[in-house]
């Protein structure tokens, strides 16, 4: 396990994503789409959330936003510039904007997110040249879990909404 102080390497990404699958799953208890995240500086995990946006009724939250907002409550500064974030689905527009300006260094995802996706899918915010801040990614970990587990969700919704 990284110690020194440095962003995570792949060697831990199994870890922390299995953190943020835990998060992804709780929450589906109060109806919301299963995703969860987790943000973690030098090997210790700061701020764990999953998506609480039915639960709330609060737009923005997303269990990225929720997660940036606890840890840089913890670190008292919007700074995250020695933390990563892992995150159970690719962050949409809103998220990689945030993560953009909180200057996080890191963002490894587990699956793509084709309709929503703001990092490969339907645009590749950490890629525009107009910000001041590029987060490195990487995507895969833990993707058939939480495929597996965003299709089931929604298939229950579908057949919920049929009854």
């Amino acid at each position: 396990m990284n110690r020194s102080g440095a962003v995570p390497g792949p060697a831990d990404d199994q870890e922390f994503m299995g953190q943020a699958m835990d998060e992804a799953r709780a929450a589906t208890s109060h109806g919301d789409v299963p995703i969860g995240a987790v943000i973690v500086r030098g090997g210790e995990v700061l701020a764990r959330a999953r998506n609480r946006r039915e639960h709330t009724g609060d737009p923005t939250g997303h269990a990225e936003i929720l997660a940036l907002r606890e840890a840089g409550e913890r670190l008292r500064s919007w700074r995250l510039s020695d933390c990563a974030l892992y995150v159970t689905l690719e962050p949409c527009l809103m998220c990689a904007g945030a993560i953009v300006l909180a200057r996080v260094p890191l963002v490894v995802f587990a699956a793509p997110d084709p309709k929503a996706g703001a990092v490969i899918s339907i645009a590749q915010v950490f890629e525009e040249r107009g910000v001041n801040h590029h987060p490195k990614w990487r995507m895969g970990v833990a993707r058939t879990e939480s495929e597996a587990m965003l299709k089931a969700f929604f298939a229950s919704h579908r057949a919920e909404a049929a009854d």
